[in-house]
Parts: structure tokens; sequence; C-alpha cells
């Protein structure tokens, strides 16, 4: 597949199957989440090159935090290796890195990092990167009623506009497509807001072993639908 008109301004992957990738291989867990990553890097690049502007990855939710701490320590661990070998291609490739989620509740380390390239990336253009951490779809929209309260917004004021301009995605369009691997079929607390009309495509393929190809086949099953948006088929053919 070559960049083409049809490809989703704004992609959101849940990215699941990392310890399953591991345990079918006789390996541990973290094995698993080092081949996630290296999927990840992939899936990035290939994006950008797409002409994808928006890609959001679910990284670590806030439900995650319920796992052993061996695991979530490595997790950030490796996230911040990531920041620090990918902080050159991401400006290489003009690819701006964003947070959806509470930072503050982070691992310091993980929270350097992170600052250091979303400061290095902030004027990069061509694409947005955000990464999901700490991140809870609920937890989003109660803090947005939070922050409009505070400003007092009510009543006829308070528009999908205005509540979306409080969400961590604020100025980025709504994901056209979500992916989730591994077989699993739910959104696990992520976009809710976003997601109320996007496409939806899952596979059983594991994280780990989602390359490009892999990519490229959602992509294009998403270019063979037909977004309606509550309209009917009719009302979008083009009239003669």
């Amino acid at each position: 597949m070559t960049e083409a008109s049809g490809v989703p301004a704004h992609v959101a992957i849940i990215m699941d199957g990392n310890g399953r990738w591991a345990t079918s291989r006789g390996l541990p867990r973290s094995e698993g989440h080092r081949a996630g990553t290296r999927a990840a890097k992939a899936v990035v690049t290939r994006c950008r090159e797409l002409g994808v502007r928006h890609l959001t990855l679910y990284t670590f939710s806030r439900e995650n935090w319920s796992r052993p701490k061996d695991e979530v320590g490595l997790l950030f661990d490796l996230l911040v290796d990531y920041l620090k070998g990918e902080l050159k291609n991401l400006l290489d490739q003009d690819i701006r890195l964003k947070v959806l989620g509470e930072m503050d509740g982070l691992p310091f380390i993980a929270r350097q990092a992170l600052a250091h390239v979303i400061s290095k990336t902030a004027n990069c253009a061509t694409m947005t990167l955000n990464l999901a951490l700490n991140y809870s779809g609920r937890e989003e929209i109660l803090r947005a009623a939070r922050a409009l309260s505070a400003k007092g917004v009510t009543g006829e004021a308070l528009t999908e506009e205005v509540f979306a301009a409080e969400l961590y995605t604020a100025g980025q369009p709504d994901p056209d497509l979500i992916i989730r691997t591994s077989g699993e079929l739910r959104l696990s607390n992520y976009l809710l807001f976003q997601a109320a009309y996007s496409e939806f495509y899952f596979t059983d393929t594991l994280w780990p072993d989602f390359g490009p190809e892999e990519l490229e086949r959602a992509l294009a099953d998403y270019q063979g639908r037909q977004r309606r948006f509550g309209k009917t088929a009719q009302q979008l053919e083009p009239s003669s």
C-alpha cells in the first residue's frame, strides 16, 4: 500500500497480547513486552509513511497498575529506553509526541524522559504520536467535566465542542479507526468519548506480530467501509 486518499487521519491502537506471545514461545513475559516495543516502532514509521496524521497507542492504562510490580517497572524501563532511542527518529520524521493521561502519576524518570521528548518535538508537524499513559477514558471524561464546572460552564454553553476542548485530545480529530489486537473484543476504557463514530478493526494477531503488513490490511479494510454518521447510504451517494 502506498499513501493514498482514504487513509484515516487518526488511527488508535489497543496493543494487546504481549504476554500471550511470550508464553506461547516459552519465554518470560518481559520478552513479549520487548517484542511489543519493536512492533510499535515499526507501526509508527509505517503510519508516518502512509500519511496517517495522528496515531494513538494505548501504552499503559490506570488499571495496569494492578499488574505485578516487577512487570510494571519493566514497562516503564522499556518506555524510557524507547524515548531515548527514538528521539532522533521522531525529529527526523517530523513526529510530535504527546501524552494522553495523568503524567504526574508516572515514575519520575519516565516523566523526565517524556517531558524532554515532548519539548524537543513540540514543533514537529507531519504526524502526532499520542501515548496513552496512566490513562482512563472514564477519568478523562470526569476530568473534563470538573474543569468545565470550575469554569462555570453550564446550560447551552456546554456543547460537544466545548467539552472536547477539555479532553487530552483537544485540537486533534477523533479516531477514524480503532484497532485491537490479540482477539479481544472490547474497548477497555479507551477513548470513550472520542470513539463515538470510530470504525473498529479486531484481529487475532498478537501485538508483537502486528507489523506493517497487518497494519496495511487493517487500513485496506477501513477503506472498504462506508462511514454514514447516522445518514442513509442513499444520502451519501453523489448527486447526478
